[in-house]
This record gives structure tokens, sequence and C-alpha cells, in this order.
């Protein structure tokens, strides 16, 4: 099958599993990509913790702050599903920096990631990313408004009304009733702009080398591998990853390696048109499409 047919095709079996797609992945040794509506920025839901742990890990480098440094963390007391680490604790905590930047990335742990912000606030974290030209990321809040839409407010029982608000009350030019929603207000990326991040974390660049190091180590014990993972982790490949979930987003951004030495940076964002929360085929069609995009730019 031809490239353009495979697109075509691919497209269709995002819209026939309830998905609208944003994709690109990308050889990082030769440059050569393809992709499904690579440049229409998302919400990135909790994809921004990659480009935190970068900054975080930054500024530790150039002696602006201390891994080792004790912070106090009040609790988050979350009990709607989803939320993991500190934001279910009931108690305070005292944890080091270098142990939030782990919760954070690893875990997802929005409360982590909101200590983290404390000392990094995002429109520094977003200039930080525009130090290393890296232009496409925009962070405008932290983590904890992911934790207040409608569905934390309707509560289980009435998750598809939630979902079916996230699916209907958008608008052409991607503004929304949501906020977190709204890529005029959120946080948000494009699918190039993630595999940019990547290919500056995983190839030379003005990332300093032990920062880009500790940044892909984190990344490469993510703890939640349910979406992307079952399709590239085996015993003769690497995968690195991150997740984001919002509502109907469902995101992955990860690279893989081969034994043989091929890498591949690899963003799946999507929106699902289906208002139910738990849809494990949508998972699976994400994973699918994507390695069927890689197994073709590994064989051209």
């Amino acid at each position: 099958m031809n490239t353009e047919a495979l697109l075509h095709d691919l497209r269709r079996q995002l819209l026939d599993g309830g998905l609208r797609g944003c994709l690109l992945v990308r050889d990082l040794h030769t440059g050569e990509e393809l992709g499904i509506d690579p440049d229409t920025p998302l919400p990135s839901a909790s994809l921004v913790k990659v480009p935190l742990a970068l900054a975080t890990v930054e500024r530790i480098r150039r002696g602006e702050l201390d891994g080792a440094t004790l912070l106090d963390v009040q609790p988050g007391r979350i009990t709607t599903p989803g939320p993991t680490g500190l934001s279910r604790f009931r108690h305070p905590a005292r944890i080091a920096i270098d142990d939030l930047l782990y919760l954070s990335t690893c875990v997802s742990d929005g409360i982590a990631a909101d200590a983290l912000f404390a000392l990094t606030p995002p429109a520094q974290v977003t200039d930080i990313l525009h130090e290393h030209g890296l232009r496409g990321i925009t962070v405008r809040h932290v983590t904890g408004e992911l934790s207040d839409t409608p569905e934390e407010r309707f509560g289980a029982a009435q998750a598809h009304l939630a979902h079916a608000l996230a699916i209907d009350a958008g608008t052409g030019g991607r503004g929304h009733r949501v906020p977190q929603l709204d890529t005029t207000r959120a946080n948000t990326g494009s699918a190039r702009a993630w595999v940019a991040l990547l290919q500056a974390l995983w190839s030379p660049s003005t990332i300093h080398p032990e920062v880009a190091e500790r940044v892909r180590g984190l990344m490469a014990h993510n703890l939640l591998l349910h979406r992307l993972a079952p399709d590239f982790s085996s015993d003769a490949t690497t995968w690195s990853s991150k997740t984001g979930t919002l509502l109907n987003l469902r995101h992955e951004i990860g690279v893989v390696e081969h034994s043989d030495g091929q890498a591949f940076a690899i963003a799946v964002l999507t929106e699902s048109l289906v208002p139910a929360s738990s849809q494990p085929g949508a998972e699976a069609l994400m994973a699918q499409v994507a390695r069927t995009l890689r197994d073709h730019l590994r064989h051209l």
C-alpha cells in the first residue's frame, strides 16, 4: 500500500473507532516522518509534565534548585477515579524535589506536579522551552485545574454527561465551554511539537546532555502502560513515554528504541467522539494506528 492510501485508511479506522486523531511518527536518525493532522494543537492534559520535568531538571543543573530539598506537600484527598500518588493521599507528606519529579512524571501525580510548578511557574516552563527553540508547546496553568472539570462535578454515575459536553461544546476554532479543553486557555501542543521535544531529548540539541538523560530516564520508568506500550514494548525494544488523559482526550508521546539502533519518536493525540470514560478499544486503536505508521516508516 502506498503512503497516501495508507494514511487515508488509517484516518478511516480512527473515525470508525470513534476517534479524531493527530499523530506523528518520526525516524530520529533519518528525519523521515509520517503523520495525520500533526500540526493541530490540542490541550496537553498530563503531557505537560514532561516540559515541567525538563524545566525542573534544568534549574537543578543551573544550581537554582537543589533536588534534595524537602518540601511539605498537602494531600490531594481526591476520591474520583483517575488521579494517582499524592493526589489520593489523606495526610501531609515531606518529599524531596527529586522524588516529586519521579511521582509527577512516572506516576502522573498531579499534586506532585503542582508542588514543582510552585517552584517553576507555567510561564517559566514555557520560557525554558523557548530557550531550546521549542515553541509549539504552551504551558499556561498548573495541573490542579485538570481535576476541576464537569466529570468531577457530575460524579461517576453521570460521567457520560461530562463526556457528551466535552464532545459537543467545542467551537470550530477550538474554543470550548470547558476551559481545560479551550486551546486559547489550556496547556497545548501539537503532535509535531511533542515530537520536536522528544527529538531534542533523544538527539544532540541545546538541552544539556545530563538534563536530557535524566528526563529520558524518567520517561523510561513511566508506570502507565495501558495505551501505546502493548504495541511498542518487547525484549528487543525500549519504550519511554508519558500519557495524558482529560475527559474525551487520550494522548501518549514516547520513543521506541530498537536493538538494531533504530529509534522513532511518536506522538498520538486523540479526541473521542464516544461519551464514555472507559474505552479500551480506543486505547488499542491508538496503538494500532501508531504502530502501523512506525512499521511503514521502518520498512521504507
